[in-house]
């Protein structure tokens, strides 16, 4: 029996939610392949829930090329009208659609910027926002800095981009830290 103090939103009867929280949720990520996988698994979680994707993960990895932005921005309407047809992923035309412009939008920010985690972490001049939560109830859904990055992605054509997600891709790759204060996790991030 795993008796860590986790943060309040892991589902501990899922040991695939409880991986991603003690092992990704919350450390500061510098991997473009990473960064992609979460951006676009974070796209595809827009009404439905984290774990509904987590549990779908392996799915997605095969389906769209183990989150490979360059191949992913080749694909075709072939290619949606196979990804439409597979069970593993969530089978929407609008997301599928939107993963392989995200794919091409994300491919040009890291042209511009060198890579998408330099843009990213230079929101925040490469340092961590620590918000100290001491319960979920203090943890927002989105803030200032996700509305800011989630409107300059969407003014570069992202879709499924708000800054629900944007605060959630943060979250996810390190840039905020927003483990509980009696999270077992906080401590080696801070």
């Amino acid at each position: 029996m795993n008796l860590k103090s986790r943060c309040g939103w892991v589902n501990l009867k899922n040991p695939l939610y409880i991986r991603y929280h003690d092992e990704e949720w919350g450390k500061p990520l510098h991997d473009e392949q990473k960064h992609f996988e979460f951006l676009m698994l974070e796209s595809f979680q827009a009404g439905l829930s984290w774990e509904i994707i987590l549990n779908r993960r392996e799915g997605f990895r095969k389906a769209f090329a183990r989150f490979d932005a360059q191949k992913i921005a080749l694909f075709t309407e072939h290619d949606v009208k196979k990804l439409l047809e597979n069970s593993e992923i969530i089978r929407s035309e609008l997301k599928i659609k939107s993963a392989i412009e995200n794919a091409k939008i994300f491919l040009a920010i890291q042209q511009e910027w060198g890579t998408f985690d330099r843009y990213l972490w230079h929101f925040t001049e490469g340092k961590i926002v620590d918000n100290h939560p001491k319960t979920l109830k203090e943890i927002p859904a989105s803030n200032p800095l996700s509305e800011r990055i989630s409107q300059d992605l969407r003014k570069r054509g992202m879709k499924f981009m708000g800054p629900v997600i944007v605060y959630a891709h943060l979250q996810a790759v390190g840039v905020i830290n927003d483990h509980v204060e009696n999270c077992y996790c906080r401590e080696p991030i801070v």
